[in-house]
């Protein structure tokens, strides 16, 4: 299982939901608690996107099915940021279910991740 809840620079975000924007247009992917119930709990999904700012309710409802049904999930992003790339109003959750979607935005990410982590390491090498 994957969990992350960092933010990146723009460029590495933008890239993100344009995957996630992407993927709903090809109708592979989801958005709206309901529906990312639902894609959950038959299976279809292979990544879950929570809003970072959902309530709480929200988001351990998403949390305990991603678990119990051993579903990557990440915490990324706002409910305005998810909406506008979904093309919606404002979206506190979204599914991906395509695999090779889930596998881009992962990698997409974990690139960010691990850019934000070696800089981190530059800072504390020159302390």
């Amino acid at each position: 299982m994957t969990h992350c809840e960092r933010s990146w620079p723009g460029l590495r975000q933008n890239k993100i939901l344009s995957l996630l924007g992407l993927a709903m247009k090809a109708g592979a992917a989801v958005s709206g608690e309901f529906a990312v119930d639902k894609a959950g709990k038959s299976k279809r999904a292979y990544l879950i996107i929570i809003a970072g700012d959902a309530s709480q309710n929200t988001r351990k409802h998403c949390l305990d099915m991603c678990r119990y049904y051993g579903i990557p999930f990440v915490l990324y992003g706002t409910r305005e940021t998810l909406g506008k790339a979904v093309g919606k109003e404002s979206r506190s959750a979204a599914a991906i279910l395509d695999q090779g979607f889930a596998n881009s935005i992962m990698k997409q990410i974990d690139t960010g991740k691990n850019q934000i982590d070696s800089s981190e390491k530059r800072e504390d090498q020159n302390i």
